[in-house]
């Protein structure tokens, strides 16, 4: 398969990111990567330089958040205009690679413009979090789920697959609320706004090994009011479609 674009913001990952690369790469031999880079130095692009490692890096001066380097991943692959899957994933391990070539074989043949790898199917495993993460992301998808009026059980996993025509969507449309876990609700939105198809898959989640988690509870409280916001404004999304719509 050489029309997949796999797009993985970074943080403070260097302990994990050439492991992983050579995990898809056994899988998925003739995909390409795009590594986005927010950490403060740059030791994971030498890393790729001296490793003569194939992969597309870019490294962003300030730290933007996770969500506005999957945005901006995307925005790089889709302008290349030759990618039939987009995959967004994250770098320390918590999506298995394992799971690539079955999710992707599901997706094409559902039809499907978003998947989703779900925590919350009967057969998903959430291994090695703490209780405080699991009450924090059921609420979070507790109130996403009610408040959206949407029918998904996992709006805030980064596991997914897109079609080019919800990439188009994405770009155009998404980050006006706000960072973080927040995005992937308002991606949801849009592309259920949009009338394209979306499925969840069972997906074994695995907390990190190695490094230090970006996420904290600020970062987990922005959200939640993001989520409240989204539902307020959720009817303007609509005008998205056509426009950049901001706001305030």
């Amino acid at each position: 398969m050489n029309n997949i674009a796999i797009i993985i913001p970074t943080f403070n990952e260097l302990e994990n990111i050439e492991k992983l690369i050579t995990e898809i790469k056994i899988r998925l031999p003739e995909s390409e990567i795009y590594i986005v880079d927010d950490s403060k130095s740059q030791e994971i692009g030498e890393l790729i330089k001296n490793k003569n490692i194939k992969v597309n890096y870019f490294h962003r001066e300030n730290e933007s958040g996770r969500g506005s380097a999957v945005l901006f991943g995307l925005n790089k692959a889709i302008k290349k205009n030759k990618y039939q899957i987009f995959i967004e994933m994250d770098a320390d391990f918590s999506h298995d690679p394992n799971e690539l070539l079955r999710n992707i074989n599901f997706f094409i043949n559902e039809k499907l413009d978003l998947l989703i790898a779900c925590r919350y199917l009967p057969d998903s495993k959430i291994i090695n979090w703490s209780l405080s993460r699991r009450i924090l992301s059921k609420m979070s998808n507790f109130l996403a789920r009610n408040l959206l009026k949407i029918p998904l059980k996992d709006f805030t996993n980064g596991f997914r697959i897109y079609s080019p025509r919800s990439v188009e969507k994405i770009v155009l449309s998404c980050g006006n609320i706000g960072d973080g876990f927040i995005l992937l609700s308002e991606i949801i939105v849009v592309i259920k706004n949009n009338f394209m198809q979306i499925g969840e898959i069972r997906t074994n989640f695995v907390n990190r090994e190695r490094g230090v988690s970006s996420v904290n509870l600020k970062l987990i409280i922005a959200s939640l009011y993001g989520i409240i916001k989204l539902a307020i404004i959720k009817k303007n999304l609509k005008k998205l479609s056509n426009k950049n719509f901001k706001f305030h």
